[in-house]
């Protein structure tokens, strides 16, 4: 798995942490206000699938299938973020499936009557950066009207001019993608619909965060036999071992808050290279994002000079009980941490490690 794929998606999981933090008090200020779409104070759902009649006699028209949810957030599952973290108040969140996709899009954002009082007018739902995700009304029949829908709701600002206008167009929505009307549904479809997003994969089990306990030692590694090495030559390594043990435990037991776990986790990563055949090891201080820990090199068991915080690894759960590793910057102790080597990307293939578990005595010092 290629690093611009890790790193695109801890943006996404973490730009919708974001948004939650930056705006979470103005969704818990206003949230239950919004009694036309949320009458009850339940999470609402509206929707509208369209039939092949519907599209053929609009055909710039591309949104197929289209979803707005109010409430707590659809599209984050239970990941590696700690649970003191989840947002747990009302927002708006939008989904579209356009012609030949497979999957759905979205964005959120929060919505509050256009008023001087936040009581009354019309509902805008906004976006960082003042974008607009739609403006919203209740009809006499309970269907929600959304209208105000930009065709680049999806797209960067700039995007225009960046990918050109035959690409623009081909990545935006269509001419006719705007001024929906949409029938209210149970909050169990929109969340269906959400989840097509980024299906569950059931062979990663559950989160790592869930997996590895505050108070749990563990150990994962995999040694490289002579003929991966031969296949590889430009793996530098020939044994690695990530593992918690009595110093990271402690050091966690001592100044961590278990509510807030994974954050402020300590790991330590130990390398073994073809070319020194010495171990090497560095710890780790890991936070959850998204569906990753992210791990910044610690100064816990270095003196290095440089900014040591830049250099990252991410780790995340693999299929049957394994960890991945990703190392797209360089940030393993295969080399030392400050000099010229270990800046920018990393030139070896030293990139991912899919790491088995192993007994606590492998990974011992």
């Amino acid at each position: 798995m290629a690093f611009r794929e890790w790193k695109t998606f801890a943006s996404a999981g973490f730009g919708a942490a974001l948004l939650g933090g930056l705006v979470g008090s103005a969704f818990a200020d206003n949230a239950l206000k919004l009694t036309e779409l949320s009458p009850n104070g339940a999470d609402a759902c509206f929707g509208r699938v369209y039939d092949a009649a519907h599209l053929k006699a609009r055909p710039k028209q591309k949104v197929t299938r289209i979803f707005f949810y109010y409430g707590r957030d659809p599209v984050s599952r239970p990941n590696e973020e700690p649970n003191a973290n989840s947002d747990t108040s009302y927002n708006g969140f939008l989904t579209t499936t356009v012609r030949g996709a497979k999957a759905p899009e979205w964005a959120g954002g929060w919505c509050n009557h256009e008023s001087e009082d936040g009581k009354s007018g019309p509902i805008r739902c906004g976006m960082d950066c003042d974008r607009t995700l739609a403006s919203l009304k209740v009809d006499g029949k309970g269907r929600l009207i959304l209208s105000d829908l930009s065709s680049d709701i999806y797209l960067d600002a700039g995007s225009e001019e960046e990918l050109g206008a035959a690409e623009y167009d081909r990545q935006a929505l269509g001419k006719e993608d705007d001024n929906f009307r949409l029938d209210p549904m149970p909050a169990a479809t929109c969340k269906a619909e959400f989840a097509r997003i980024d299906p569950i994969d059931p062979a990663l089990g559950p989160p790592l965060r869930e997996r590895l306990k505050p108070d749990q030692a563990f150990c994962y590694g995999r040694d490289y036999d002579a003929a991966h090495m031969s296949s590889h030559p430009e793996q530098l390594t020939q044994s690695i071992r990530v593992f918690r043990g009595p110093v990271e435990l402690a050091s966690f037991a001592s100044g961590g808050d278990a509510a807030n776990w994974p954050d402020g986790a300590d790991i330590a990563v130990s390398v073994t290279t073809r070319q020194k055949g010495a171990k090497v090891t560095q710890t780790y201080s890991c936070q959850g994002e998204a569906d990753q820990w992210r791990c910044a090199a610690s100064s816990k068991t270095s003196n290095y000079s440089c900014d040591i915080a830049q250099k990252e690894i991410f780790l995340k759960r693999g299929a049957n009980g394994a960890i991945t590793l990703a190392n797209p910057n360089s940030s393993l102790a295969i080399v030392d941490l400050c000099s010229t080597a270990a800046d920018g990307k990393t030139m070896s293939d030293d990139k991912v490690y899919r790491l088995e578990p192993m007994p606590q005595s492998a990974c011992a010092s």
